[in-house]
């Protein structure tokens, strides 16, 4: 384990690390997860091993610090996010990252250009969608006023989420969860899918098959994002389809994704 403090107070985002070759690889994780749990099996599989490692814990989650008094803006994560790969002497890193953490992800490489050399994206929102109450994932989460939340809403979002999810989703704080869905939800401006479209490097978006094609497919192809669908898997397709998941990234983190 390795760990930074990344904002003035010291808070901390921590991750676990595998030696190799540069350039570094950074792995992160979705809301209520933990990229430990997710991307292991996927970072040592032998399509993929043999790289520096960093399977990092977003600022809330996991391992790393949860403070109460952060925003939990994507904003907010990818700027604490940098920090943590500045402090760990991260450049040019290739980034894989699945749902909200390919948010964060686009919005660290839109903001700090030198650390990201290559994107790949793991199913991740990339436009804003309205709060749904009773739904689960972000959208449920940010149906709730945050005292409702914190009083009881986090209860009943662990009744939907189940077990699996659940195992993770608890280690996060409470104000983050929360925070981390309302923004998710809301978006940035310009949004995800924009900023994407204009990220100079090369970048692919995976995608599960049987959700069929993803939305604004042309427009991404058009500006050079891979869309990548992935068979045999939901959401989470690397824990789904472990053997598929590591044949499109490392397509993908090679000659693949080129704009």
């Amino acid at each position: 384990m390795r760990q930074a403090a990344v904002t003035p107070e010291g808070d901390r985002i921590r991750w676990v690390e595998l030696p190799g070759r540069e350039p570094s690889r950074v792995y992160v994780h979705g809301l209520g997860a933990t990229s430990s749990v997710y991307f292991t099996q996927a970072a040592v599989h032998p399509l993929l091993a043999g790289h520096r490692s960093l399977l990092i814990d977003l600022l809330g989650h996991g391992i790393s610090d949860r403070p109460a008094g952060f925003d939990y803006t994507l904003e907010a994560h990818a700027d604490a996010l940098a920090e943590a790969l500045n402090r760990a002497g991260v450049t040019g890193a290739e980034v894989i990252a699945h749902s909200m953490g390919g948010s964060v992800a686009v919005v660290l490489a839109a903001r700090h250009p030198r650390l990201v050399s290559r994107l790949v994206l793991v199913d991740a929102n990339l436009d804003p969608i309205p709060p749904a109450p009773g739904t689960m994932g972000s959208s449920g989460i940010a149906a709730y006023a945050e005292p409702d939340f914190l009083a009881h809403g986090w209860k009943e979002t662990r009744d939907l989420a189940g077990p699996e999810w659940w195992s993770t989703m608890r280690l996060a704080g409470r104000e983050a969860l929360y925070r981390s869905a309302v923004h998710l939800t809301r978006g940035t401006v310009p949004t995800m899918r924009e900023l994407l479209l204009d990220l100079p490097i090369p970048r692919a978006y995976l995608l599960p098959e049987a959700g069929g094609p993803l939305p604004g497919t042309d427009a991404l192809a058009d500006a050079g994002v891979a869309v990548v669908p992935v068979p045999d898997c939901g959401h989470n397709i690397m824990l789904d389809n472990p053997e598929g998941f590591a044949r499109a990234a490392a397509a993908a983190l090679t000659d693949g994704a080129r704009r």
